[in-house]
């Protein structure tokens, strides 16, 4: 039976399912809990299974092309494609593209992943709330999105390892009712995912929910159903697929703006004029067979540029998150709450050491780092404040920072209802030959460029001289990269252990250059690596890394893009930002003005990032510790 039939022949069942979950749910669950087994072991057993750690130190890996170099095929080539937007989408463009043997250029008015791409929840999954609209409204298009994410969602963590990983997630029961109801939808979950299935959803009993998350409120708990999705860095996922790109022959360049679209005699679009928002080149003119707009929430903005009078499509979302002190979240687990106040989702999540909570849904206008609301942040530290036992405050002290997604949902406008909202991606093509992609969600990144990528070829008569390959194409750092790499890399230099698990787990086989540009310490031990803020594992060489085999251009694009402080500790990043300009000052022969620049700039970014808003804070300040007080 497919699932269409299944899901019509459900409409008849659904009374029946509501009547055993009331009356029968008692004997469904006893059923379960006899085959419940806790799959953590299964997971510590794999990330045991790995190679001696006697494998050899790997030699420097070479520079990629300069910025210089890269503007300056950019000047003098004609690409197949133009790529405009360096989002998660793009550079999923730009990879797929090239791997198929086309010329590629991408640009991107600010930094890879500056926008929605490192905004998001972190979450790499198919989608258990779609999964459930699906049964209720019989909606077979929200299955198919499910079904396709949870496929992505295998190769996600295939060709980055170093960057995503398996996520257990908890959804706290109170009532008995919810057990075998949630627990027939987190199986059909597991079912859909088919042979890639990560672990098998499982009943946690009550002592081991409060064990995993002992803040969580005990009264009239039962326990938990535990399901399993994906969690990664977005922000270098993001870098590395650009990286990847580049690496395969990719023109590639941040900081470089679309200023106006090209036309040939017959109006149809064969490249665009660009600025180079760094300083250093000026305006270029571009040629290609064909451009794709991959701009996510900005989208409208450069259908405007091909034709002025073009509808919106784009309704954009704005997602606000927090983040918190690692005690409101379990280290190994994360936990959904599935039935907040207004009907929302809100996750708490491990990332990166600390509590990631989230999201709002809230429509917004299109900005450049929009700054979260203090009523979003408010209506999600109530929502905590509802999970979390009744001697436990959470207050709005504890919000060590905060930020603001927009997510692109579009409208077809091609369809009859252009109000209604397209849930999956839209590829559009303009009278004029501009093919623009937009909506989607990060997961679905691959799966977005590749059907993009085709219609391309279709479109513009392109001439790929292999298909496509992005299942199996491993990003950089991943090649090379262990599960117990960080072993290695604190015996081979003498780096402390926290550092030493963050490197390997975000930059991969690539941690070895990033400790070869640190400092040395002076100390007996460790003996390399000196930290940007004392709290946490981010190092020096992390910004010379970033400068020299990233391409980094200004303090943003290392504190919230490259490493991820801005996003972890507004205040943090603020203490660190001195360091950050004297080496990037040294890298990329700044004067007194850029440094100037540098600072103000960042100022006004982590604003978007919690940092009180409207309050100066000059470099001598806090140089001098006048202004931090970390929690």
């Amino acid at each position: 039976m497919s699932f269409r039939q299944a899901l019509f022949s459900a409409t008849r069942s659904r009374r029946v399912l509501l009547r055993s979950v009331a009356a029968g749910g008692i004997l469904s669950t006893t059923a379960f809990f006899l085959s419940t087994t806790d799959s953590f072991g299964s997971i510590h057993h794999q990330a045991e299974q790995d190679v001696p750690l006697n494998y050899p130190v790997p030699a420097p890996v070479a520079l990629p092309l300069s910025r210089e170099e890269q503007i300056k095929k950019l000047e003098t080539e004609q690409f197949d494609l133009l790529i405009i937007g360096g989002g998660a989408t793009g550079a999923g463009c730009a990879l797929d593209a090239v791997s198929r043997g086309l010329k590629v250029a991408l640009v991107e008015r600010d930094d890879f992943a500056c926008g929605t791409s490192s905004r998001s929840t972190k979450l790499v999954h198919g989608g258990v709330r779609y999964l459930e609209k699906a049964f209720w409204n019989l909606d077979y298009e929200q299955y198919k999105l499910v079904k396709e994410a949870l496929a992505e969602r295998a190769t996600f963590l295939k060709i980055a390892p170093h960057l995503s990983f398996p996520l257990p997630i908890m959804v706290p029961v109170y009532k008995w009712w919810q057990v075998p109801y949630y627990w027939a939808g987190t199986k059909m979950y597991d079912l859909i995912a088919g042979k890639e299935n990560m672990e098998s959803s499982y009943f946690m009993g009550r002592g081991k929910t409060l064990e995993n998350f002992p803040m969580l409120k005990p009264q009239n708990l039962k326990g938990a159903i535990v399901y399993y999705d994906g969690s990664h860095n977005d922000s270098r996922m993001n870098t590395a697929i650009a990286l990847t790109a580049a690496q395969k022959g990719a023109v590639i360049l941040n900081h470089m703006e679309v200023t106006e679209l090209s036309k040939d005699s017959s109006g149809r679009v064969n490249g665009a004029v660009v600025r180079d928002n760094d300083g250093t080149a000026g305006k270029i003119q571009v040629d290609a067979k064909g451009v794709i707009n991959a701009t996510g929430p900005f989208a409208d903005w450069i259908r405007q540029l091909d034709t002025p009078v073009a509808t919106d499509i784009v309704a954009p979302s704005s997602g606000v998150h927090v983040i918190l002190p690692d005690y409101y979240c379990s280290p190994n687990m994360g936990l959904i709450d599935p039935a907040t106040s207004d009907g929302r989702v809100v996750f708490f999540l491990p990332w990166q050491g600390h509590t990631l909570a989230g999201t709002t849904d809230s429509p917004t206008t299109v900005s450049k780092d929009p700054i979260p609301s203090e009523d979003e942040i408010s209506w999600i530290l109530n929502e905590i404040q509802h999970y979390v036992a009744d001697d436990i405050t959470v207050r709005r002290e504890d919000v060590l920072a905060a930020w603001s997604g927009i997510r692109p949902l579009v409208r077809d406008p091609r369809a009859k209802n252009t109000e209604s909202l397209v849930r999956n991606h839209l590829i559009t093509l303009s009278d004029s030959g501009l093919l623009t992609v937009a909506g989607g969600k990060w997961t679905t990144y691959r799966e977005m460029a590749e059907d993009t990528v085709n219609t391309s070829v279709k479109e513009f008569g392109l001439h790929p001289t292999a298909p496509c390959g992005t299942k199996d194409i491993k990003l950089v750092g991943a090649e090379g990269y262990r599960k117990l790499m960080f072993i290695h890399l604190i015996q081979t230099f003498g780096i402390e252990t926290d550092i030493a698990k963050h490197l390997a787990d975000n930059y991969g086989d690539r941690a070895y250059d990033v400790v070869r540009l640190s400092a040395t310490t002076g100390e007996r031990w460790p003996t390399r690596g000196i930290k940007l803020s004392p709290a946490y594992p981010f190092i020096d060489g992390e910004i010379r890394y970033a400068v020299q085999h990233e391409y980094a251009r200004t303090a943003v694009d290392v504190l919230s893009r490259r490493i991820r402080l801005a996003f972890l500790n507004s205040k943090a990043a603020l203490e660190s930002l001195p360091k950050v300009i004297d080496i990037m000052a040294e890298e990329l022969k700044w004067d007194k003005a850029r440094q100037d620049k540098e600072w103000d700039d960042t100022i006004r970014f982590l604003y978007s990032m919690g940092l009180q808003n409207g309050k100066y804070f000059s470099r001598a300040d806090v140089e001098s510790g006048k202004t931090i007080m970390l929690g």
